[in-house]
């Protein structure tokens, strides 16, 4: 049998465990998240500086050189004045949205002709180079090599550009990464062993007493995708199914994306239910900005959550 309810059947509790979530994911988020974005951007204008030294500073802009550094284009976009977003790119150039979505990912358009794939990159260059931001790039109106103050001077300014474009994705990750080190700890604690489980091994057979992150469960009957759970624990004394309980951490700054994002976990327990069974146990372990709407929503789909500054309600779990 599926446990009973830990707070999905508890709205009288949800205010107070709202504005309690909320209060930690601040506190994290001013104590860490400028460390995270640093340590994102150190590394960023090391990308810029490179992307830089393959253009000769932005004086080589041409289809030869994008041709040989196609992981440039995203640094490249955020030279210009203003900076240029994706679609704007493609807008202007009239080049191939494909091409410039594969150059996005670091690579060229496998299947595109030599000539073709030369009148694309020369419309791009022709774009950022009528773009270039020459404010912060001023060697190119002096006509001269810049000086190694102005080319770190510019780095850091494109990087900072870059990291802002993804700042949200980059304190998610690192608040993710927190979450699943705080559960680890919580299992350890409790003499868990962190343990993968083989690719083909049915889940039911998951060793007692351990859990592993980032696992892909096949689900569907006649077509099977794989979808990531964050956290499978197999408890020491085993539900009757042997099924494991499933966690997916989930953290959020604002409230807004949180109801954007409330029907991808509903998606994923009906999926995983016409798998494994109704009573399959996923939960969610949630930090932030989880309003009454989105919890409404959950309980109504039959997910239930744990909160953060609750852990220990896990143990509600069989664990």
């Amino acid at each position: 049998m599926a446990p009973s309810k830990i707070n999905a059947d508890k709205p009288h509790l949800w205010k107070a465990d709202v504005a309690a979530s909320v209060d930690q994911f601040n506190q994290w988020f001013m104590r860490f998240a400028p460390e995270a974005f640093r340590s994102t951007r150190v590394k960023t204008t090391e990308h810029v500086k490179a992307a830089l030294l393959a253009t000769r500073d932005l004086r080589a802009l041409d289809a030869a050189t994008l041709r040989a550094n196609p992981g440039a284009l995203p640094t490249l976009r955020m030279c210009t004045a203003p900076p240029l977003a994706v679609d704007r790119l493609v807008g202007l150039s009239s080049a191939s949205k494909s091409l410039i979505g594969s150059m996005e990912e670091g690579k060229l358009a496998a299947r595109m002709k030599a000539e073709l794939l030369d009148e694309n990159l020369g419309k791009v260059c022709a774009v950022l180079s009528k773009l270039l931001d020459r404010d912060i790039f001023p060697w190119l109106e002096a006509k001269k090599d810049p000086t190694d103050h102005e080319r770190d001077r510019a780095s850091t300014i494109v990087a900072d550009r870059l990291c802002s474009a993804v700042a949200n994705p980059i304190v998610r990750n690192a608040q993710e990464q927190r979450q699943l080190a705080l559960l680890g700890d919580w299992l350890d604690m409790r003499g868990y062993r962190k343990q993968s489980h083989p690719a083909g091994k049915p889940l039911a057979e998951m060793e007692a007493g351990t859990y592993c992150f980032r696992m892909n469960l096949a689900v569907g009957k006649s077509v099977k995708v794989n979808i990531p759970i964050d956290v499978v624990i197999q408890p020491k004394k085993p539900r009757k199914d042997r099924l494991p309980v499933l966690v997916e951490a989930k953290s959020a700054g604002d409230f807004t994306n949180t109801n954007k994002r409330r029907k991808e976990e509903a998606t994923k327990i009906h999926q995983l239910q016409a798998t494994f069974g109704k009573d399959v146990c996923f939960v969610l372990f949630l930090c932030g900005y989880f309003g009454s709407d989105y919890l409404g929503y959950e309980a109504a789909e039959g997910i239930d959550w744990v909160w953060e500054h609750r852990i220990d309600d896990m143990a509600e779990l069989g664990l």
